[in-house]
């Protein structure tokens, strides 16, 4: 029996939730540790195959009641190329932008048991994405970050497009597949820009870390992790209608 319109959201809500508490929790609870600072290398690793394992855990649990799609840009691409209902957009992202923003709450709350993490949380803007400018610590220019979250989400939603259709051979394996890309683009990206491709990752911990002043950088560029990834998600939406059997 298919999943009704309120089973299909409330998936999308609680995978995006289980997706963005892996990566914020990873990214987030490392900041300090008992035995001692995480090498920035080593937290690139943690968070990228943390998000990794998170995603295929997610999509093996909610893959078939709303295709888990986690992700802005992978419901737009996917209502582009004719995969996803178009009443189903809205709710879809709103229910995952909600998700992330629950997710993030939580594990800044865990952070806050601990003045150095909670110190380290407010100095990271909640693991917020960003660009060089607006007091932000990342110094790679505008122009390079949007190319980058482009490319990566092109790849991703790429994969995600092909590896779950109906026709392809692998179609039980589509969320290692994804996982492992989703690792790829994260190990690249997080030195980089901290690693979007999904515009409800970037603007939860955004929106939650604007009521500090110091922090107030990472919404006010929050509206790049929206258009780069989507428009990544949309080439790659055109790709796949070209190439699919």
């Amino acid at each position: 029996m298919a999943a009704s319109p309120g089973q299909r959201y409330i998936a999308e809500f609680v995978g995006t939730f289980g997706l963005l508490l892996s990566v914020t929790g990873a990214a987030l609870l490392s900041l300090n540790h008992d035995l001692g600072t995480f090498s920035f290398d080593a937290r690139v690793l943690l968070i990228s195959f943390s998000l990794g394992f998170g995603v295929m855990g997610m999509i093996y649990a909610f893959g078939d009641v709303s295709g888990a799609h986690l992700n802005p840009a992978v419901t737009i691409a996917m209502w582009v190329a004719g995969r996803t209902r178009a009443r189903d957009v809205v709710p879809y992202i709103v229910a995952q932008v909600l998700g992330g923003i629950v997710a993030v709450a939580t594990i800044a709350g865990v952070a806050y048991g601990s003045s150095a993490l909670w110190g380290g949380a407010q100095g990271a803007a909640l693991a917020s994405q960003g660009y060089a400018g607006n007091g932000s610590p990342y110094t790679v220019s505008l122009g390079s970050v949007f190319l980058l979250e482009v490319a990566m989400t092109f790849f991703l939603v790429l994969v995600i497009l092909l590896a779950t259709r109906e026709s392809s051979s692998a179609r039980n394996l589509a969320p290692v597949g994804i996982g492992l890309t989703l690792i790829m683009t994260n190990l690249v990206a997080i030195p980089i820009d901290g690693a979007s491709v999904n515009p409800a990752r970037s603007f939860a911990p955004a929106v939650l870390s604007a009521i500090w002043p110091s922090a107030q950088w990472a919404i006010q560029q929050d509206w790049l992790f929206w258009v780069a990834p989507i428009l990544g998600g949309l080439v790659a939406a055109l790709v796949a209608r070209s190439i699919r059997q």
